[in-house]
């Protein structure tokens, strides 16, 4: 039996009292579930841990190649105060979900990214303000632990950027995947974002809108089958 932290990204009935719920797990990388769930309140694990983005203390017996692990016991690790109980930051949340759910299909052991997403997570939920560009700023930082984050040093101006190679250059490759020099620069700006200097861009919704189907179309040429998220369009009427 092991204990180790866990980040819900999906779940879905199976059965009567049966769930699937695939996680980021510091231990393990992603991994996929079996769990128990009681009808009644009473039994230790509960239908409400299993929420997308929530942050858990598990238990399992685990078996390298099993496909379906088995959940022994499950408790929150660090209750939201805010996220499920405002709109935006909830839309937010489940578009993060939905991303790393298929963005992480097949991440091994990170604890640095593990550690992102959870830290991540804690300070949208701390946040009282200035948070409509989080997850610009959330998909631009994940390629640092993905691979593919561009030299931000190798920018000069009236340069484009190139999706495929995630890099900057004078020449304008061949295929159609670059950003414009003009959208180039601006990437270059956001680049350098943190959450608690991402205020300071002013970005109109459109802008923002823009800027977030660039950073899908940059992941989905970088990670295999990664498909059209169903979450997107809720995301995009917020902050309007």
């Amino acid at each position: 039996m092991t204990k180790t932290e866990g980040i819900v990204l999906h779940s879905f009935k199976y059965g009567e009292q049966k769930m699937i719920v695939d996680m980021f797990t510091r231990e393990w990388g992603r991994v996929s579930f079996v769990v128990n769930v009681p009808k009644t309140q009473k039994g230790r694990l509960k239908k409400q841990y299993f929420q997308p983005m929530t942050l858990l203390q598990i238990e399992c017996d685990y078996r390298p190649r099993v496909q379906l692990q088995k959940l022994m016991d499950a408790r929150l690790l660090a209750p939201y105060a805010s996220i499920p109980f405002m709109p935006d930051k909830l839309a937010i949340s489940l578009f993060i979900a939905e991303f790393l759910y298929h963005g992480l299909r097949l991440e091994q052991r990170n604890d640095l990214l593990f550690d992102y997403i959870d830290d991540s997570m804690l300070w949208l939920d701390a946040a009282e303000t200035e948070y409509v560009n989080f997850h610009l700023t959330f998909l631009m930082r994940l390629s640092r632990f993905l691979g593919f984050y561009p030299n931000l040093d190798d920018y000069t101006e009236g340069c484009v950027f190139d999706l495929r190679g995630s890099c900057f250059s004078m020449q304008v490759p061949t295929h159609r995947d670059f950003l414009s020099p003009a959208d180039a620069q601006k990437i270059h700006l956001l680049m350098r974002m943190d959450y608690p200097t991402m205020h300071l861009f002013r970005l109109s919704h459109q802008e923002r809108n823009r800027i977030c189907a660039v950073l899908l179309h940059y992941y989905r040429l970088h990670i295999p089958k990664f498909p059209e998220l169903k979450s997107l369009a809720v995301l995009q009427e917020l902050f309007s």
